[in-house]
């Protein structure tokens, strides 16, 4: 392989700019910066007016309509005169791009904030901008979600407003991207403007050699420190960095000619490029045999900027025959990338034949007629998996992106519309079933003083009846109205229960008893047989529950029997979730023994809300496991991620035993 980097020197000699004869065509689109600065317009016309028409003339005789009309060098010369417009731009090639639209929102703004505080900002447009399109489509699909529940809870449509921490982090992300930007193009053009008018000065300095009386040896001295400084200038504007090198080229290309005068040096220095150049080709053609043709082209194209920027004119005997063998290995290196588009365009055709898929399916529930709540319910899960099947495949081709994501979206959005219309109509039931509910609530009140124990009883436990016969009432009442009826219902029986423990002899009874069986299991001692030791205490929770209830005042020992039980397992060498379900059962056993539904309630209540918090961690845990895709599975990080989802997974299935257990006695 060739070492492009250490490319030889023609006696110790600083590089030489290449002529203009081929691959001069810097695009003068996509400006980023602008100078309006009219002095140096002015400079720079000024210089080109004197030469322009050498120029062309020199274009025309040295390059053909196929090369003009060639899209690839086109595209080598808009890349390299964007990167010599500011350097940083080809760390865009450096950083790696991921499948953006199968993030998630958070996700999304995790990336984006790495890529703002860890890369080069003028780096990252095209990042940031495939990220900023996706997330706007996403954020969008979940407005839409929510304005459509908040609809359907009854509310009206002007009223909805609806905040994301997401959202914000996102864009406090996305702000400082912007800030960064602004702040760099304002530098950048300070400078690019003061390049610019160095360059001009040189090229003026350029025509005045050939003009000069002195020792050719000087003046080709003075020649050599004129290219080092050109090179060594820094970026200039994209939109005049054609015109600029077209006049330096031209006016090396007249001093060159100057040098008839002395033919050793010219023919020195068209010997050094000449060698270079060679090397260079010989690089290109190794490159095409290269299987990763990204980075082939990415390569070629530092290959041609070197051949246009850094290197000067060789004989012109051996111009063309040349770049006829560099332009050869260009075309193949091309020719093998636009085959690798082709295979990446049939992945995204059968992304496209997958996402319309999709739509056909979200398409043929929208047919379905559906009548009940049971049955829209599944639709809506079935509509929720099709959704999340949609953003998880990837790209499709760009020109129906726009047509398949609005395809999509309105399939959606007919299903919303059919959804709405249906609990519409719901709601007017559900007003009736409110208005029921309002009356058991009053019956509740009116009745929850009351001391007539023996007819009141059955009257508040017959309202409980009925009230779960009653269908649904409107989200926005549902907890308010539940809260009210459950509070009358609990001061009714804790009255009830009260008075029947102050009477009731056989919950001393068993108290008493208690207390003389919890001194004996507070003295047992494990006989190193795991079975027999369950057993004998699954035999004492079996004896306690068989003692009864004991007055409301003295509950507390059944607390006291639990840790006893605790203390007795904990030396037992049992499965830990095995010993958390006795201790559990044994809870249950004790809230079931009383008449307080509330007890149970708050049970299930802190259950579920363990199990969503568990659910929350997984989910945090699993999305921080994105981040990780270039990392072994061995890595210290991702086996302790692994590790502590494996545990939090371990607690979600406890916690969902412990919630059908309790689900048992309703």
């Amino acid at each position: 392989m060739s070492d492009i980097n250490n490319l030889p020197k023609a006696e110790g000699e600083e590089e030489v700019n290449k002529n203009v004869s081929h691959s001069d065509n810097a695009s003068e689109e996509n400006k980023s910066v602008e100078t309006n600065n009219p002095e140096v317009e002015d400079t720079i016309a000024v210089s080109e007016e004197k030469s322009i028409d050498s120029v062309e003339k020199n274009n025309e005789a040295t390059k053909n309509s196929d090369d003009q009309n060639d899209e690839v060098l086109n595209e080598i010369e808009d890349s390299n005169a964007e990167d010599a417009e500011d350097e940083g731009n080809k760390d865009r090639h450096t950083i790696e791009v991921k499948a953006y639209d199968t993030m998630s929102l958070e996700a999304l703004a995790i990336e984006l904030e790495k890529l703002v505080k860890n890369e080069k900002v003028q780096a990252i447009k095209s990042h940031v901008d495939s990220i900023n399109s996706e997330f706007k489509d996403k954020f969008q699909a979940l407005l839409d979600e929510k304005k459509e529940e908040f609809l359907n809870d009854g509310g009206n449509e002007i009223d909805f407003y609806y905040v994301s921490p997401i959202q914000k982090r996102y864009k406090e992300a996305y702000n400082e991207y912007r800030r960064k930007l602004n702040d760099h193009y304002q530098n950048l053009e300070k400078n690019l403007k003061q390049n610019l008018a160095d360059k001009l000065e040189i090229i003026e300095e350029l025509k005045g050699l050939i003009n000069v009386e002195e020792n050719i040896n000087t003046t080709y001295k003075h020649f050599k420190e004129l290219q080092e400084r050109w090179r060594t200038t820094g970026p200039i504007p994209r939109d005049k960095y054609n015109n600029a090198w077209n006049s330096y080229h031209h006016h090396v290309e007249m001093f060159y000619d100057f040098l008839h005068l002395n033919r050793d040096l010219r023919d020195l220095d068209f010997k050094h490029n000449l060698e270079r150049k060679l090397l260079i080709i010989e690089r290109a053609e190794e490159l095409a045999e290269d299987d990763n043709v990204m980075r082939a082209f990415r390569e070629l194209q530092e290959l041609h900027k070197m051949w246009k920027e850094e290197l000067g004119p060789v004989d012109k005997e051996h111009r063309e025959v040349i770049w006829e063998k560099f332009k050869a290995a260009t075309k193949k290196i091309n020719d093998k990338r636009q085959a690798y588009y082709q295979d990446i365009d049939k992945i995204y055709e059968k992304n496209l034949e997958k996402k319309l898929e999709l739509i056909e399916n979200i398409e043929a529930i929208n047919a379905q007629n559906t009548n009940s709540h049971n049955a829209w319910q599944k639709k809506i899960k079935e509509i929720e998996d099709l959704r999340e099947q949609f953003f998880s495949i990837g790209k499709v081709p760009r020109d129906v992106n726009e047509s398949t994501w609005a395809k999509f979206k309105e399939s959606v959005r007919t299903f919303n519309r059919q959804k709405n219309a249906f609990y519409k109509d719901l709601k007017k039931d559900q007003y009736t079933n409110l208005q029921k509910k309002l009356e058991l609530i009053k019956i509740a009140e009116d009745n929850k003083d009351s001391d007539d124990f023996e007819i009141t009883t059955p009257l508040m436990k017959k309202i409980q009846s009925d009230w779960k016969k009653i269908g649904h009432v409107p989200r926005k009442d549902s907890d308010k109205i539940w809260k009210r009826f459950k509070a009358a219902c609990n001061f009714y029986f804790d009255k009830l229960h009260a008075t029947r423990n102050a009477a009731n002899k056989e919950s001393l009874d068993a108290f008493n008893n208690k207390v003389t069986l919890l001194e004996t299991l507070k003295n047992l001692k494990p006989v190193g047989d795991k079975e027999k030791d369950i057993e004998s205490v699954k035999e004492f929770i079996n004896k306690w529950k068989d003692l009864g209830r004991v007055p409301n005042d003295k509950r507390y020992i059944e607390g006291k029997f639990n840790k006893a039980i605790e203390d007795f397992l904990i030396n037992l060498k049992m499965d830990k979730n095995e010993v958390e379900m006795i201790k559990f059962e044994n809870k249950l056993d004790a809230i079931s023994d009383s008449d307080n539904s509330k007890d149970l309630d708050n049970e299930r209540h802190f259950i579920r809300k363990k199990i969503d918090e568990v659910r929350s961690q997984i989910n945090q845990l699993e999305n921080n496991l994105q981040f990780f895709t270039n990392v072994e599975d061995d890595n210290p990080v991702v086996k302790e991620v692994h590790k502590n989802i494996k545990a939090h997974k371990d607690a979600l299935k406890l916690w969902k035993e412990k919630l059908s257990k309790i689900k048992e006695l309703y």
